[in-house]
C-alpha cells in the first residue's frame, strides 16, 4: 500500500507548533513526503521537482512545500490579514482536501504564496462560482520564506482538523487530496496527481492521504 503512487502519508507529531519552514527541524526532518514532478497532463517538468511533507496531531494537519523556481511571479501589493482572492493568478502552492464520505464535488482548497499570502475556500463544483460558502473560514495559518540564493521557496500550512471533518485527527484516517503549485507569469504548473485538464479542479483524479503513527 505504501508503494501506491496515489497514496501520501502524514506522520503523527507529538507536539503542536506554529507553522515552520525549517526543513531541518526535528518536526520536519523525518516527515514522509511526496513529489510534484509533472504538469497537469502528466508530462515531466525538468528542474522543478517540488516536495510536500506532512504531519498531524489531533488538532492540526500540517503541510510543508519545498519549491525550486526559475522566476517568481508575486502579487505586487500583498495582503496578509485576510484572504487574497485570485491568489491562484500568482506563484502559489495549493492543497485540495475532501472527505471519503462526502460528495466528490465537495472539498476544501488551501492556497499559499511565497510571501505568505493565503486563501481558503469551501468548494462545490456544482455551483456557478465553485464556492459552497463565501463566509467559510478554516482558521488555517501559513508561514513562507524565499531562499533567493538557492532559488527555492518554502511554505508551511497548519490546518485545523475540525475545518476538514468533525472530531480529532486519528491514525488510520484517510482523506482525498491533491497538491499543486504554479510558477512564473506564463505559468508553469505542477500537479501530484495530474488532473488531465487545465483546471486543477478534477476531484476524480485526487489521490489519498493516510494519517499514520
Amino acid at each position: 500500500m505504501e508503494n501506491d503512487p496515489k497514496l501520501a502519508l502524514s506522520s503523527r507529531a507529538d507536539q503542536d507548533i506554529p507553522p515552520d519552514t525549517d526543513v531541518e527541524s526535528e518536526f520536519w526532518r523525518d516527515a514522509p513526503s511526496i513529489y510534484l514532478t509533472s504538469d497537469c497532463y502528466g508530462k515531466y517538468v525538468p528542474g522543478h521537482k517540488s516536495e510536500v511533507r506532512s504531519r498531524w496531531n489531533p488538532e492540526n494537519l500540517y503541510f510543508l512545500f519545498i519549491c525550486p523556481y526559475e522566476q517568481l511571479h508575486l502579487k505586487p501589493d500583498p495582503s496578509f490579514e485576510a484572504k487574497t482572492w485570485g491568489l491562484w493568478n500568482w506563484d502559489v502552492a495549493e492543497v485540495f482536501v475532501g472527505l471519503i464520505g462526502d460528495p466528490i464535488h465537495h472539498y476544501k482548497e488551501f492556497e499559499m504564496s511565497p510571501l505568505g499570502e493565503w486563501l481558503d475556500l469551501s468548494v462545490d463544483l456544482h455551483r456557478p462560482d465553485k464556492i459552497a460558502d463565501h463566509s467559510w473560514q478554516s482558521g488555517f495559518k501559513v508561514a513562507a520564506r524565499i531562499d533567493s540564493a538557492a532559488n527555492i521557496w518554502y511554505g508551511c500550512m497548519r490546518i485545523p482538523y475540525t475545518a476538514l471533518e468533525q472530531g480529532p485527527a486519528r491514525s488510520g484516517n484517510v482523506l482525498r487530496v491533491n497538491f499543486f503549485r504554479s510558477q512564473g507569469p506564463l505559468p508553469l504548473e505542477l500537479a501530484w496527481q495530474a488532473p488531465q485538464q487545465e483546471s486543477f479542479h478534477a476531484p476524480k483524479r485526487f489521490g489519498h492521504l493516510r494519517l499514520t503513527l
